[in-house]
This record gives structure tokens, sequence and C-alpha cells, in this order.
């Protein structure tokens, strides 16, 4: 009786009367007895009464019958609900009267046709003739394309093909026309953009030296007197050229070194241990009259408006100089624009002239210019004296270095920069000397 009780209020507990939520009492699980014993299968009992509950109502579960049976299209409508709606929305829409027609016709779903073969309206060879006219490509076997003189001598029709008539229009050697990609709209800033080529100079496409220059006469191994003597000057010029350079800058060197020793010889020697040497007649020392710079007077308060008034006049006397300057050269704007205009004219013929001697002067190379940290190598050049020159091949003396020539020829068209030459250095040893602290280590036995 007690426990009948107890289970009575455990379930009173976990439901409300009123359909408040309440508190859900859990009996013990531990242990599998325990589990069997307090499962809550209240759900479960609730859903299979439900299921006996319509089979006592229809015969069967409501899952288990057709839909046919559950439900159905309402074509008619309700009365009431019908007076309900306003007269405004009592006109049916096209949408509305096109669902309303239905017949009891099923829908054509194909066309009907006689099995019987059509007869073709156009013959084969009357077919063929008009593919031949259109030039429509004919296909043969395993949907290949022949060639419609295949067919039968004479049967293609002749005429001038697009090739034909577009040849000439094409130039494969001209440039290629720049066309600009497109771009989506909005998407303007995540396109990366074409890199621009720089506009400075480029003095390669100005130099008009071959790759590959014409020796002088002179170099010959039997050459004419004039040419031999013209070649022998230019040498002649470029060394003196080169051994004035050579004494400018060790007339420069000369002079840096002797204005250090002048320098360290008036720094040497510790400040203060020099005396000067007393002159023989000492001159008589005049008194020195010493001034006391007395400290400035405050102004009054009349002489500082005194002090701005005459500032103030001499500031209104320069801006009416000034004004009047001015007003006289209106006069004269003409005779200042057309001077300014000829100056101007002067300077850009001048920039013109400029320019003009430097891509001369670069259309004969870069020898002798500075290109980078070095100057471009002038060469030098292979002549022989008058002694020397053999009459025949067989007692030639060769000159000159075939691949220095090459060298310095890509150098004075700018293919390359130039260099120095760099010589490996033989790595010195220095000696280092250590000083023992022998005076240290006087009370231990040598």
């Amino acid at each position: 009786m007690s426990a009948s009780t107890s289970k009575t209020k455990s379930k009173a507990k976990s439901r409300s009367a009123v359909g408040a939520p309440s508190q859900h009492s859990q009996s013990s699980r531990k242990g599998k007895r325990a589990w069997r014993k307090n499962v809550n299968i209240e759900d479960v009992e609730e859903a299979m009464e439900g299921m006996r509950e319509e089979e006592r109502v229809t015969g069967k579960p409501l899952q288990k019958t057709n839909d046919s049976n559950l439900f159905f299209v309402d074509v008619t409508g309700d009365d009431e609900i019908r007076k309900s709606i306003p007269k405004s929305l009592t006109s049916q829409t096209t949408a509305a009267k096109i669902l309303a027609q239905r017949s009891a016709v099923p829908a054509v779903f194909s066309r009907t046709t006689s099995s019987g073969k059509r007869k073709a309206a156009v013959t084969r060879e009357e077919k063929e003739r008009m593919l031949r006219i259109a030039k429509r490509p004919r296909k043969g076997p395993f949907n290949s394309i022949v060639d419609p003189t295949e067919f039968g001598s004479g049967s293609a029709v002749i005429g001038v093909t697009e090739a034909v008539k577009n040849s000439g229009q094409f130039d494969p050697w001209a440039a290629d026309e720049e066309h600009e990609p497109e771009v989506p709209e909005g998407t303007e800033r995540l396109q990366k953009m074409p890199v621009k080529a720089p506009t400075h100079a480029q003095p390669r496409k100005i130099i008009e030296v071959p790759a590959v220059v014409e020796p002088h006469l002179g170099t010959s191994y039997n050459p004419p007197a004039d040419a031999h003597r013209e070649l022998l000057l230019k040498a002649h010029e470029m060394e003196e050229k080169r051994i004035s350079e050579a004494e400018k800058l060790a007339e420069v060197k000369t002079r840096m070194e002797k204005a250090r020793v002048d320098v360290d010889d008036s720094s040497s020697g510790v400040p203060g241990m020099k005396v000067d040497i007393a002159s023989a007649v000492e001159e008589e020392q005049e008194p020195v009259e010493v001034f006391s710079k007395s400290a400035p007077e405050r102004k009054t308060k009349q002489q500082r408006r005194k002090a701005a008034k005459v500032l103030a006049e001499k500031r209104a006397l320069a801006h009416k100089v000034a004004n009047k300057r001015m007003l006289s050269t209106i006069d004269k704007v003409k005779a200042l624009r057309k001077e300014a205009k000829m100056n101007n004219s002067k300077y850009d013929a001048e920039r013109q002239q400029r320019r003009l001697l430097a891509e001369a002067k670069l259309k004969k190379g870069l020898s002798g210019q500075k290109l980078g940290r070095h100057k471009v190598s002038e060469g030098e050049v292979d002549v022989q004296l008058g002694e020397d020159l053999s009459e025949s091949l067989r007692a030639l003396k060769p000159e000159g270095n075939l691949f220095r020539d090459r060298f310095l020829s890509l150098q004075h068209r700018g293919r390359i920069e130039p260099r120095a030459l760099v010589l490996p250095k033989k790595q010195r040893t220095r000696t280092v000397e250590y000083e023992k602290h022998a005076w240290k280590k006087f009370d231990r036995q040598q």
C-alpha cells in the first residue's frame, strides 16, 4: 500500500494540473536492473495508445492510409467565406481562369503523324546542286567533310575564296596594335596595372657605331704614306693627351701632400710649449684704453611713439617709391615682353644646339665618356713605325687583340658597362708580437 501511494505521489509531482512546467523527478538508474526497472517509457506508451485509437476509429493507422483517402481538392469553396470577401476581389484573375478550365479529356502530349513516308520535295541531284551553289560543307561517311570536287569532275563551283579577297591587307612585320583589355565595371582597382616604360633617354638607339669598325688604311702591312702619317699623328695626339693628364694628376698629388706636411708641422708639439723669440729691439708698449660699454637707457613713451612714427614714415616712403617704379615700368611692358621672348627663344636655341651636339657626339659612340663609376676606354691605336713595317705577309708582326677590340666595341655601343680590371691581391701575413708578463711570474722557477 505504501509503495502504491509513493508511486502515485511521484506521478503527481511530475505532472501539473494547470499545465505549468514542473521539475521532472528521475529515479535512480544505477545498475542494469535499476535501469530496466526505472526506465521512462511514457512517450512510447502514449504513441502506441494513439495508434490503437486511430485503428478503433478508422480501421487502420493513418500512416498506412493513402493520401487520396485523407485529402481532397475543394473546387467549390465555402459560401460563408465567399460572402466575407470584398467585392473588389470577386473578379477572377487570368491564372485562376486557366486553373478553372478542368476538362475530362486528357491533354494532347504529341502530334499524330501518318506512318507512311512522305515523298521528298527536292530530289538528291537538286539538293547537291544547291549545296554546291551555297558552298556548304558536304559530309561523307562517318560525318567527314568531303571536298566538293571529289563528287565529280567539274561539279564544284569555281569562285574567288575569302583568302584571295583579303590578300594584301595583313602585314606580318607591322607593329602589333595595342588593345586595352576590357575591365569589368567595379573591379578597376582590383586589376593589376600594366608596367609603363620609362621616358628617359635611350642612347642605344642614337649610337650609330657599327659592331665591327672598318680599320684605318694606316694599319695595313703596306699602307699608303699619307694614311700611315695620319695614323701616326693620331696616336701621337692620344699619347700627349694621356701624358698631360698624368702630369696634372701628379701636380695635384704633390700639392696635396705638401699641404698635408704644412698642416702637420703647424699642429706638431704640445700647445703652450712653443715660446716666441724676443726681438732685439723691443718696442715701447702704448697704454691700451679700455672702454666700458654702458647699458642702453630705457626709452620713454614719447621716444617710442616718435620712433614708431619715423619707422611708419620710412615704410610709407619705400612703398611709394616701389609703386612709382612699378608705374614707370607699365609703359615698358611691351618692350619687356619682347625682351623676355627674345631671351626665351635664345635660351631654347642654345639648348637645342647643346642637344644636337650631344646627339652628334653620342652617334660616334661612348668612347671617352663616363658611364657609371668608370670611363669608357677609347682604345689604343694599332700602328707600327716606318722601320717596323714589312712589305710582305711572311714577315708581318701581329698587332692588336681581336678579343679586346670586340669588348671595346660592346662598351662603345652601350651593350655593356665599363669595368675596371681587378687583379687578385696576394694575402699578406702580419706578424703579431706579444709581450709576456715575466715580471708577474718572478716567484716561479724558470
